[in-house]
């Protein structure tokens, strides 16, 4: 059983000057004070940013965030010779108060726990990155899924949890956050503060600068409402148009990284994959080693006809950053085309083992955050194609249709949503149920390639059926008009 710290005894505290290596108020006990205050904190206070109690994650592993602060934060923290204390120590019915807000911006050093992407320690993170330049650690546990933004150029510490949600390996996860602290104690002015880091001289910003950061988001617009025009022009005029965009920008590797964003989803906008490829060869770097740019470059060498490239650019995502709904859906795509590849060269033993391997990348994709059904439905889809379809496709169809009705629900569902309908009223072969989801998806196509994704998929449900004398006659009918449709966005037209 892990060892359970008992909290720290309140206690009140009293200023003292800075020494050379550690500016700004220091604490000791047996101080003399003002007569207002009492006692006095022995050591440098590190602010604990972090859940508490039991929380779930979309894995489904249920994490013992008070396990994670008593045997492996607050031990690191003490033997960086820092004084522990933890946020929600300082919350009275979930409210953050002042004497939160005065710990968080004042404390010298904080540990930020990013795990599970806890709303109130992301505010809690860019509140103190907004104050404080240097001396903020993160951390976070691996194998839940990915962080919300890429914490590597932050240094994130990852750690590991066990079955139980208790952290494992905690004399190593100890000693490294315990080094970390005590490298910013000793080299305290290096700035970690990605805020600090990227706008010169923040705090103090001229009005000069103001004027050209107004001139630069006016110029940004302009771009991206020509990228706009540029995409409605379909897939043959489209990328010239977009390629000329490209010139008219001095330099990709300092321009804003929404403006090269927007250029490089344009691209996919017209299903030009050697331009989206090309593209991120001339990005900056950080902004190439985004979750988000490599799966998008994945996605693209694998439509471009590289699927071995593609896998691995989308495996190495899934290694260093963790699995994802979005990643191995990415995967699982690769692994279904090269099924389909073999299946028409004959090579049936090949495609029984592709076939394996996009289930099980779908499946994993599923489980990683059963929020989005995308990958759920493409695993349930593939279990319906084989000679004798997949029992467990039983157990996953309503998972997948209560993960779908609760986007929905939600509001602002998109294609992809009403698509997931259509492809589960097929698999129920329900013709009532599927013209209604198509007449609801259809609307929102926004790319040429996004209904041929989905026709793709009835036409394998119809084919597979059809070997087992299952034929389901209007199947043909809603294919053809996602066909009509993908062809219409192709060519320009709504």
């Amino acid at each position: 059983m892990p060892v359970r710290r008992s909290p720290a005894p309140a206690r009140h505290w009293c200023p003292r000057s800075g020494n050379g290596r550690n500016p700004g108020p220091q604490w000791r006990i047996g101080d003399a004070c003002p007569p207002s205050l009492e006692t006095i904190v022995a050591k440098p206070l590190c602010f604990v940013l972090m859940p508490f109690g039991r929380k779930p994650a979309a894995s489904g592993l249920v994490i013992d965030f008070d396990a994670v602060y008593n045997d492996l934060i607050a031990p690191a923290i003490e033997a960086a010779g820092l004084e522990p204390i933890r946020a929600d120590e300082e919350k009275a019915g979930g409210i953050i108060h002042k004497p939160m807000y005065e710990r968080l911006i004042l404390c010298e050093y904080a540990v930020a726990d990013l795990t599970n992407a806890n709303a109130n320690v992301f505010y809690e993170l860019g509140l103190r990155h907004a104050v404080r330049p240097h001396a903020t650690i993160l951390m976070f546990a691996e194998g839940l899924g990915q962080l919300p933004f890429d914490v590597g150029p932050l240094r994130g510490l990852p750690y590991r949890l066990g079955p139980d949600g208790a952290p494992t390996d905690v004399d190593a996860a100890r000693g490294l956050l315990t080094t970390r602290l005590t490298a910013a104690r000793d080299r305290e002015r290096d700035v970690d503060s990605p805020v600090f880091q990227l706008v010169e001289n923040f705090p103090d910003i001229q009005r000069l600068k103001t004027d050209v950061f107004r001139a630069q988001v006016d110029y940004s617009s302009r771009v991206k409402a020509e990228l706009a025009a540029a995409r409605k022009l379909g897939r043959k005029d489209g990328p010239p148009a977009m390629r000329g965009i490209e010139q008219s920008l001095a330099s990709l590797v300092d321009a804003d990284a929404g403006v090269v964003i927007d250029l490089f989803l344009s691209f996919r906008a017209v299903d030009a994959w050697q331009d989206m490829i090309d593209l991120v060869a001339r990005m900056s770097a950080p902004l190439a080693a985004t979750v988000m740019v490599q799966e998008q470059l994945g996605f693209a060498l694998n439509r471009a006809g590289r699927g071995d490239e593609a896998e691995q650019v989308l495996q190495a995502v899934i290694d260093s950053r963790g699995p994802s709904s979005e990643t191995y859906g990415l995967l699982g795509r690769v692994y279904k085309d090269r099924y389909q590849a073999a299946l028409k060269a004959g090579d049936t033993f090949t495609a029984e083992g592709e076939l394996d391997r996009a289930i099980d990348a779908y499946r994993r994709g599923f489980d990683a955050d059963i929020r989005d059904a995308y990958p759920g439905i493409n695993a349930v889809t593939l279990m319906e194609l084989r000679e004798e379809p997949d029992p467990r496709r039983i157990d996953l169809l309503p998972v997948v249709t209560y993960a779908v009705r609760r986007r929905i629900d939600a509001g602002k569902p998109d294609f992809w949503d009403y698509a997931t309908l259509l492809e589960l009223a097929i698999l129920r072969k329900d013709r009532a149920d599927a013209r209604k989801a198509l007449s609801q998806a259809l609307p929102l196509v926004r790319e040429s390639w996004e209904p041929g994704t989905t026709r793709n998929n009835l036409v394998l449900i119809r084919e597979a059926r059809d070997k087992r004398g299952e034929a389901v006659e209007w199947a043909g009918e809603i294919e053809a008009q996602l066909q009509a449709k993908s062809e219409a966005i192709a060519a320009g037209r709504k």
